[in-house]
C-alpha cells in the first residue's frame, strides 16, 4: 500500500500537475483563454513552485509529519486542477500552477524517504521503482488520456484531470506510513562535512548537469521531429508517445539495476547512455536513431531519479534523515536546473536560427561533464 501511495503521489503531483500541461497548451491559446506568452509564464510558474516545494518540504514534515504534508499537497493539486477550469485571469490561474508545482517538490523530496526505510533493505530498489513510476505514466499520459479529454473541451479537460487526481488522492489516504522514523545519531564517517560530504555536493552538481541533458529533450523532441525534420505533428506525437512509455518502464529497470550493481556504478552507465542518446539526437534524424534515442531518455527522465536516491542512500546507509536531507538538496539543484535550462535553451534557440543540433549537443556535453565528475569523485572517495 505504501508503494502505491507513493506511485500515485508522484503520478498526481508531477506525472499529471507538470507534464498534463505541455498538450493543454495549444488549446488553451486557440481557445483565447491566454496569449502565447502568458501561456509560457504559467509553465514557469510550476517550475517556481516545484523550487519552492523542494525548498519547504522538510520543513513543513518537521511540523506535520511527512504522512500529512504528502495528504495536504496531493489534495492540493486537485483542488488546483478543478480551479484551472475557471479561466478568471491570469493572477489566478498563476497562483494555482504555482500551487501545483509547489505540491509537486514537495512530494517529491518526502514521498520516497518516507517511505523506503519501512522497506526491508533489499526491495528498496524496487519499491523506489514503482514509487516513480508515477512519472513515466504522467508523461504517457499527456500523450494520450489529455489528447482524448480535450474532444470533449477545455472546461471538462481540467475537471477531468481534477477528478483523476481525487481519485489518486483517496487511494493512497490510508498507504502513507502512519510515523516517521526517529533520527538515528549520525556516525563520524556519514558526516557531510567530510569526504561522504564531497562526494554528496559533487553528486548535487552531477544531477543540476542531468537536468540540463534532459530537458532539450522534454522541450524539444516533438518539435525537432514535426517542424525540425518536417514529419508532421503526428509522427512527433508517435514519438512522444513513445517517450512516455519508455519513461514507464524506467524506474521498474533502474530500480533493480541499483540493486544489483550498486547505485553509484547504474547511475555512471545511466549518464553514459544519456550523453549517447542526446548525442545521437545531434548527430542523426534518422527514424530508428531518433527511436533508440526517445527510448534512453525516456527510461532515465523517471528512471534517475531512484538510481540518484540510492546513491544517497549508499553514501548515508543508516541516518535516514540525513537521507531525506540530502535528496532535498539534490531535488532543489535539479528543479534549480531544470528551470535554468528551459530559459537558457529556449534564448540560445531563437538566437541560433533554432539549430536543434546545437542545442542538444549543449546537453550532451552537460551528461558528459557529470560523468567524468562522478566518476573522478567515486574514485578519490571510493565510494
Amino acid at each position: 500500500m505504501a508503494a502505491i501511495a507513493g506511485l500515485s503521489g508522484s503520478l498526481v503531483a508531477v506525472g499529471l500537475a507538470r507534464f498534463a500541461y505541455t498538450p493543454l497548451i495549444p488549446p488553451l491559446i486557440a481557445a483565447h483563454w491566454f496569449a502565447a506568452g502568458d501561456v509560457v509564464t504559467l509553465g514557469a510558474a510550476n517550475f517556481a513552485g516545484y523550487l519552492a516545494g523542494a525548498l519547504l518540504g522538510r520543513p513543513l514534515a518537521a511540523g506535520l509529519t511527512s504522512r500529512w504534508v504528502l495528504r495536504l499537497m496531493m489534495l492540493a493539486v486537485t483542488v488546483a486542477f478543478f480551479a484551472c477550469a475557471f479561466p478568471v485571469s491570469l493572477a489566478w490561474f498563476f497562483v494555482w500552477r504555482f500551487l501545483s508545482g509547489l505540491a509537486g517538490g514537495a512530494i517529491m523530496v518526502l514521498v520516497a524517504t518516507s517511505i523506503l526505510p519501512h522497506i526491508p533493505p533489499a526491495r528498496r530498489g524496487l519499491v523506489s521503482g514503482i514509487i516513480f513510476v508515477g512519472l513515466g505514466l504522467g508523461i504517457a499520459a499527456s500523450g494520450t488520456v489529455v489528447p482524448a479529454l480535450l474532444r470533449l473541451g477545455l472546461v471538462q479537460t481540467w475537471v477531468g484531470l481534477g477528478g483523476l487526481s481525487l481519485l489518486l488522492t483517496v487511494l493512497s489516504w490510508f498507504g502513507w506510513p502512519a510515523r516517521d522514523l526517529p533520527a538515528p545519531i549520525a556516525t563520524a564517517g556519514e558526516a557531510e562535512g567530510g569526504r561522504t560530504g564531497g562526494i554528496l555536493r559533487v553528486l548535487y552538481a552531477e544531477y543540476a548537469l542531468n537536468a540540463l541533458g534532459l530537458v532539450p529533450v522534454m522541450v524539444l523532441l516533438v518539435d525537432y521531429v514535426a517542424r525540425g525534420l518536417g514529419r508532421g505533428a503526428d509522427v512527433g506525437a508517435f514519438y512522444w508517445v513513445l517517450y512516455g512509455i519508455a519513461a514507464i518502464a524506467g524506474p521498474l529497470v533502474s530500480g533493480p539495476m541499483a540493486d544489483r550493481l550498486g547505485a553509484g556504478l547504474a547511475y555512471r552507465l545511466s549518464l553514459v547512455l544519456q550523453a549517447g542518446a542526446v548525442a545521437l539526437l545531434a548527430v542523426s534524424g534518422h527514424p530508428a536513431a531518433i527511436a533508440a534515442a526517445t527510448v534512453v531518455l525516456g527510461i532515465f527522465t523517471a528512471g534517475i531519479v531512484p538510481l540518484v536516491l540510492g546513491r544517497i542512500r549508499e553514501l548515508l546507509p543508516h541516518s535516514h534523515k540525513q537521507q531525506q536531507a540530502a535528496w532535498s538538496r539534490a531535488t532543489t539543484a535539479f528543479a534549480l536546473f531544470q528551470a535554468l535550462a528551459g530559459y537558457g535553451y529556449s534564448y540560445l534557440f531563437n538566437h541560433s536560427g533554432q539549430d536543434y543540433a546545437l542545442i542538444f549537443l549543449c546537453g550532451a556535453i552537460a551528461l558528459v561533464v557529470a560523468l567524468v565528475a562522478d566518476t573522478a569523485a567515486a574514485l578519490g572517495g571510493r565510494k
